[in-house]
């Protein structure tokens, strides 16, 4: 049994089985036990779990745990059960549990055998269970996820605000507050709410020295991800998005180019989630398409890659998000996508919302665009905006503005006129009407402030407006500048900034980078957009029609048409380049596709042809028809009426979608319909005629049969004979 007189150490040991601790843990530990206020910001990966775990097994009474999902609780309830011989030692209290299983919970309590009890906020509130917990020795609370009680956290939650009401209510005890994730003005807003002034603050850096940044534009965003991923073949990653219906989208079209991926969000049943979180963690799916929730609690310490293909909603989200990758120390890339399109969606949902929520989130916003466009070392514009001074020379090339360098221009003069004329504006200006001012805009809001009778006015024209903005975002980070978050983003000069007025040192400003053209998202265009080399294409026909020779199938069997006319306008000469041309799968690059790529690979070395960057993406044809549960369907032996009947389509509709997918290159069998519907004579007479003709026209076998059989059969065993004969 663990205990007070224990020392933390030997606790560690007993409990957990751990020789030493890793970090600051001890020291946490420590102060927990001797009854003071302790704030603790620890990036993920830290340990802050064991933080509160510890003490509260060491402690007299039960500790209450806060936290926000009831997912989270369930993995730390589940954890600390592990290494207990008692499940009664940690327990869950919230709207998951029945009568029953809250009854044995408070019973639990009352005889002293839980030491630990994860809440949410919104159980606190009742009532019934302040009651409760106010005639229970409580040795601490501990609330996780902190960064929940500020409105300027990135997962903001307002009855997260009134926990200090319920805790005085409950018992004035000891707070010990975590989080992962917190900006100075975040951690003076947590420990203000909850009232711990006082609180002994231990805070570790937030550098993860593993972990590679990168922002590309969003450009053929799907395009990039999927080669991005198949370059990481058998790794574990994560890709975030927005909104439910993109996880989902990209889901599929991950699935149907050869791609290990799941979709996960909360629209999905409770049971599903679970399976996809149990098949991630067990390495069944490689990869997970999420919403923001997906990824907290779970602890699956290999994530080698998160990929943003939406821009989060502030820096605190994505540095979080980007947490999951690499925690055991290894590989971690975190790439994501940025469009200021998609910043001008975010910023139309905040329309609705209270004035100071909406320039709280307009300036987080900017937060993220400011990141994004940088070409400064984004590991130190990461640290800066955590309130932590880092040398970029440090970061090892562990970004792309780091390991690209932009172009560096003398800025010196440029930024002692900037810092004059934010002095002349007595510092109550943000950055985009600092602009205005240097580059003469007569806009609506410097006329109505008189900027146009300022004698800057106008005076930064030699250069545009992007430069301004770097300027002065370059100038935040070398501390010349302050940006005041209270006053949502106003521009005020340091003490260093006024020095440097008075004896300017060289500055360099770095280029940043340009997205103005690149704001359009094309990844829907057509695969074959390229013109067809027609030089090309009719040697492809005739390796065709040599090939069918040989096999003794008709031309169509090995590449239709469409297929050829791909490969003359992108030029595949490997496998992986030939699997993404439409209409051709795994069979067919095995049994066809060796002579067209080395002939391919042949007239472009003779040629001198410089091949496209890109490979051609599969994409799904209909995302909403939900091709992947139609194959689904169809590999559980699913009666194709039946099928039609669940999609609200006729026979001849599904059909169309079923020659669709098999025509595009995915193998289906349909054996066991055929074999219910038609006879085997009649499906070995139809299969053979394929075989033998030079079109796989439909019109022309009908005529063939002069009647005998109808088009639905003609049209089923051409799926079997296409599904088998061409992949």
């Amino acid at each position: 049994m663990i205990t007070k007189t224990n020392t933390p150490k030997e606790a560690l040991k007993t409990f957990f089985g751990f020789d030493s601790f890793k970090g600051r843990q001890e020291l946490i530990v420590k102060n927990v036990l001797e009854g003071n206020h302790t704030f603790v910001i620890m990036p993920t990966g830290g340990g802050k779990s064991l933080c509160y775990q510890l003490p509260a097994l060491m402690s007299e009474g039960c500790a209450i745990v806060v936290s926000p999902l009831i997912a989270l609780m369930k993995n730390q309830v589940d954890s600390i059960r592990g290494f207990s011989e008692s499940e009664s030692v940690a327990h869950v209290l919230n709207s998951s549990l029945n009568k029953t299983e809250t009854a044995r919970v408070l019973s639990d309590i009352r005889a002293g055998h839980t030491k630990l009890l994860f809440v949410a906020p919104e159980s606190l509130i009742k009532q019934d269970y302040i009651d409760f917990l106010r005639e229970t020795k409580i040795a601490f609370f501990a609330i996780d996820e902190a960064h929940c009680i500020s409105e300027w956290g990135h997962d903001f939650r307002p009855e997260y605000r009134r926990l200090r009401t319920i805790i005085e209510k409950i018992g004035n005890v000891p707070i010990i507050a975590l989080t992962a994730t917190a900006t100075p003005k975040v951690s003076q807003d947590i420990q203000k709410t909850l009232g711990m002034g006082d609180a002994v603050q231990f805070k570790d850096s937030f550098n993860r020295e593993n972990l590679f940044y990168e922002v590309r534009p969003k450009q053929n965003a799907m395009k990039q991800i999927i080669r991005f991923i198949k370059d990481r073949p058998n790794k574990s990653g994560i890709i975030y998005c927005l909104s439910r219906k993109k996880v989902e989208e990209i889901a599929q079209t991950l699935q149907i180019n050869g791609i290990k991926a799941l979709p996960y969000h909360a629209g999905l049943e409770a049971q599903l989630r679970a399976k996809t979180q149990d098949d991630f963690l067990m390495e069944e799916v490689d990869v997970i398409v999420a919403t923001i929730a997906f990824g907290m609690g779970i602890d699956k310490p290999d994530v080698r890659y998160v990929i943003h293909h939406d821009i989060p909603k502030s820096l605190e989200g994505y540095y979080q998000e980007t947490g999951r990758a690499g925690r055991d120390g290894g590989e971690g890339h975190c790439l994501a996508f940025y469009s200021y399109k998609d910043i001008e969606k975010l910023e139309k949902f905040l329309h609705n919302k209270q004035v100071a929520e909406k320039e709280v989130g307009k300036q987080l916003l900017q937060e993220m665009v400011s990141y994004a466009e940088t070409s400064v070392c984004r590991r130190k514009y990461i640290l800066h905006y955590f309130g932590e001074v880092f040398d970029e020379a440090k970061c090892n090339k562990k970004c792309d503005n780091c390991k690209n360098p932009r172009e560096r221009i003398d800025g010196t003069q440029d930024v002692v006129l900037l810092l004059k004329a934010i002095e002349s504006l007595n510092e109550n200006f943000k950055a985009p009407y600092i602009v205005s001012l240097l580059l003469g805009d007569s806009s609506t809001e410097i006329q109505k402030y008189k900027g146009d009778k300022n004698e800057f006015f106008g005076k930064g024209t030699h250069r545009d407006e992007k430069y301004w903005n770097a300027a002065i975002r370059q100038s935040i980070l070398k501390r010349l500048l302050i940006k005041e978050i209270e006053s949502y983003g106003v521009i005020k000069i340091s003490e260093k900034g006024h020095q440097f007025m008075v004896k300017p040192e060289k500055v360099e400003i770095l280029k940043e980078h340009d997205y103005s053209d690149l704001e359009t998202d094309i990844e829907t265009n057509s695969n074959t957009g390229a013109a067809v080399d027609e030089n090309l294409m009719k040697m492809l026909k005739d390796l065709r029609r040599k090939v069918a020779k040989e096999k003794g199938v008709p031309p169509f069997v090995i590449f239709q048409d469409p297929s050829l006319e791909e490969m003359a306008s992108q030029y595949p000469i490997s496998k992986d380049d030939m699997l993404n041309i439409g209409g051709v799968g795994e069979g067919k690059v095995k049994k066809y596709g060796k002579p067209f790529m080395q002939l391919i690979e042949r007239y472009v070395e003779e040629n001198e042809i410089e091949r496209p960057d890109e490979f051609v993406m599969r994409n799904v044809a209909n995302p909403s028809g939900k091709k992947v549960q139609l194959v689904l369907k169809i590999d559980q032996k699913i009666p194709f009426e039946d099928i039609a009947k669940s999609r609200n389509q006729t026979l001849d509709q599904l059909l169309d979608e079923i020659e669709g997918i098999v025509f595009a290159g995915t193998k289906l069998n349909i054996d066991y319909y055929l074999e219910e519907e038609l006879d085997e004579d009649i499906i070995e007479e139809i299969y053979d005629y394929f075989l033998e003709a030079e079109s796989d026209d439909l019109d022309e076998a009908y005529e063939e049969f002069e009647g005998d059989y109808t088009e639905e059969e003609i049209r089923l065993v051409r799926i079997k004979f296409m599904s088998e004969m061409a992949h």
